[in-house]
């Protein structure tokens, strides 16, 4: 499979992007050891106007410079200074949108992602939250602002198609603080897959 084009991350509309990611595959390739997972919940963080994303009003910080590269870069940051969160950088440089990558679906290296996680038996638990997805998958702060091209982290076209029908958009998680914003219908997850986040 190859790699998702650098042009499909450049799209002004990070709400159809982070639609559009349904269905893909995120892969790692970290330690020599290759974990994957079909996308299943996303939720989309449009930049300068959004409330509730860390770009809002275009502040730019050490932790957030990432979302102001280009499209297609990995933006990684600490949830509460412990849990490592997966974004997908879209837009074109200093235009700051992205993408979190809240649960993913496994499909190889499931015996890694039990030992990263300290799990014995493969339940939803193992990737069902953007925390746990990254822990299982290797990612870390140190893949900040790398390439999704590859060779550590990149995405690809499963081949799988997400109908409109099959698509369920409801408010994002966790934001309260971002008032009306926080009611936008952006965190979008497969009907009926039970590895989406709880």
């Amino acid at each position: 499979m190859k790699c998702l084009p650098e042009s499909f991350y450049l799209s002004n509309n990070v709400v159809q992007i982070s639609q559009l990611l349904l269905g893909k595959v995120l892969e790692t390739k970290i330690n020599n050891k290759t974990t994957s997972g079909i996308i299943v919940e996303t939720e989309a963080y449009s930049g300068q106007n959004d409330k509730a994303s860390h770009s809002y009003k275009n502040k730019k910080t050490q932790r957030n410079s990432a979302m102001f590269e280009n499209g297609g870069h990995t933006y990684i940051y600490l949830c509460y200074g412990i849990h490592a969160l997966f974004n997908v950088v879209t837009n074109i440089k200093e235009i700051p949108q992205a993408v979190l990558i809240r649960s993913i679906e496994p499909v190889k290296g499931a015996q890694h992602m039990l030992k990263r996680r300290g799990m014995k038996k493969i339940s939803t638990h193992l990737t069902s939250g953007p925390g746990k997805l990254c822990q299982a998958l290797g990612i870390s702060l140190q893949h900040n602002k790398v390439s999704l091209q590859g060779p550590n982290i990149s995405i690809y076209d499963s081949g799988i198609t997400i109908s409109r029908s099959s698509i369920i958009a409801c408010p994002r998680i966790g934001v309260d603080y971002a008032g009306k914003d926080a009611l936008k219908p952006w965190r979008f997850y497969i009907k009926s897959n039970p590895w989406r986040s709880k």
